[in-house]
């Protein structure tokens, strides 16, 4: 019973720390050390939670003692409470890296509100087992990112912000328009209880028609082909502690509700749900790859890298075997950590040199050697050479769809691989090496350890797969064998 209780810790501690920093005034310091605490307290929480639910099973907490299905429920499965661990430890290494960049003008106001209220969204949308509940935590961090995008009014800023936020509202009208669906065909809004009722459900075409609408909004949401026009420009606007947290965990929001309601409602259709998920996979790499290409702007190449892991993250939901799953599920952890460890290494590049067009830099490692080092390093955790992190997740999505005869999305994903590497060694050799101008020395030590210690995290997943494989397979059975969740919750 305690520990079903402390499901709802990791949603309203943030949550309280954010209301405890409205109430603070204009105090950038004091909200600092509020904010960081606060979301190290959250850390120890999800990371009790974590071991709890490993060692014990999925736990859940009915809200207002109704049972299931009648009541609210969160749910702490393995997957939920590994992406709730890694979000509450990025936000808390974001945080500290933004004292020394995000400014002073931006701290004075709402930045650490707004951070906390979207770490409240992002547990609750990965931790409710209610698919109206998941709407409403999507709008939760989405409201808090509009402010965060906004934040400081900056030209850029106030032209992106607008596309984002349009689609973003269009997206969640669908959103309601598909729960709404769902509702009138099934009867239910808990997600455990849905699943056992569709199985038997004579009339699959709504449910069809449903899976399409989910994944508009839920592809919308995470940046998938075609929908990642607003992508590129909306993260390129806002300062790099903000594009960090976008970056690494906005977008696997969507990708999570993707694995979760696919597993959970329309792994029961027909093949037309897998092969939309496939094709539009696979089109989002290449196209993500041709941006990367395209592009000499250190902060463009790494956006469309995101495109590029999104795409690799969904093949293993579309091949949907045990090994694509835990490939999936590795790739979605390191490319989170990965991604921020990126854009912190390259904020420390532009807070050096101001610069973001890599033809313009060069000779850094003659002054900065250990922000080159930990660049080389996490370009080729990020590009999936052995035995760094991105290698494990890409090696089991690839076997996978060469076992099911998926023989071109296994070579797309490879040869992705090759891209990626390409765009960030490119970053590399461009801003490291060759002639460079005498480089002033800033401030950059809090910057700094925060990068490093994200990218150690990063080396640390990939070396240490073995003793993380145990996790990462329990997390992927919730996923490839969703009985388990919905027995979990006592739905028969």
């Amino acid at each position: 019973m305690i520990m079903s209780n402390l499901i709802v810790f990791p949603i309203i501690l943030p949550a309280i720390t954010a209301i405890i920093l409205i109430t603070l005034g204009k105090k950038p310091i004091l909200k600092r050390k509020v904010a960081f605490f606060g979301t190290l307290i959250t850390l120890f929480v999800t990371l009790y939670q974590f071991y709890y639910v490993f060692k014990h099973g999925t736990v859940y907490l009915e809200l207002g003692n109704w049972k299931v299905p009648y009541s609210i429920v969160l749910v702490s499965d393995m997957l939920s409470a590994l992406l709730v661990l890694t979000t509450s430890l990025i936000t808390l290494l974001i945080i500290y890296y933004s004292y020394q960049t995000i400014g002073i003008e931006r701290e004075t106001y709402y930045y650490y509100t707004s951070i906390m209220f979207m770490l409240a969204g992002l547990n609750g949308a990965f931790t409710t087992g209610d698919i109206f509940n998941l709407f409403v935590f999507f709008e939760v961090f989405l409201i808090s990112s509009y402010v965060l995008m906004i934040i400081g009014g900056t030209k850029i800023q106030l032209q992106e912000s607008i596309k984002y936020i349009l689609v973003n509202v269009t997206s969640s009208a669908f959103f309601v328009l598909a729960i709404g669906m769902m509702y009138s065909a099934i009867g239910s809004l808990n997600m455990a209880d849905m699943s056992s009722r569709i199985e038997g459900l004579k009339d699959q075409n709504i449910i069809v028609i449903c899976a399409i609408l989910f994944i508009f909004v839920f592809a919308t949401k995470a940046g998938m082909f075609p929908l990642y026009f607003w992508l590129p420009g909306a993260y390129y606007a806002p300062p790099i502690p903000i594009l960090a947290l976008f970056g690494a965990l906005l977008t696997k929001v969507g990708v999570y509700a993707l694995y979760r309601t696919y597993s959970l409602f329309f792994s029961y259709t027909d093949d037309i749900i897998t092969n939309i998920l496939l094709i539009l996979a696979l089109l989002t790499i290449i196209f993500g790859c041709i941006g990367a290409l395209a592009y000499h702007d250190m902060k463009k190449i790494i956006i469309y890298n995101i495109m590029i892991a999104i795409g690799v993250i969904i093949v293993g939901l579309a091949v949907f075997t045990k090994e694509s799953t835990i490939g999936g599920i590795y790739y979605l952890i390191h490319d989170m950590i990965i991604k921020a460890s990126l854009f912190m290494l390259v904020g420390i590049i532009m807070k050096i040199t101001n610069q973001t067009d890599i033809r313009k830099l060069g000779g850094m490692i003659k002054h900065y050697p250990l922000l080159g080092f930990t660049f080389f390093i996490a370009a080729l955790s990020l590009a999936g050479i052995p035995p760094l992190s991105g290698f494990y997740g890409k090696y089991f999505i690839v076997k996978a769809a060469m076992q099911e005869g998926y023989i071109i999305s296994a070579i797309i994903v490879l040869i992705s691989s090759l891209v990626v590497l390409l765009s960030v060694i490119k970053i590399f050799l461009f801003v490291f090496f060759g002639k460079g101008d005498n480089y002033p020395k800033v401030a950059i030590n809090k910057m700094m350890f925060a990068a490093v210690a994200m990218t150690v995290i990063a080396v640390l997943f990939g070396v240490m797969s073995d003793s993380i494989y145990p996790f990462i397979e329990k997390a992927a059975l919730s996923i490839h064998s969703p009985e388990t969740y919905v027995k979990a919750l006592g739905v028969k």
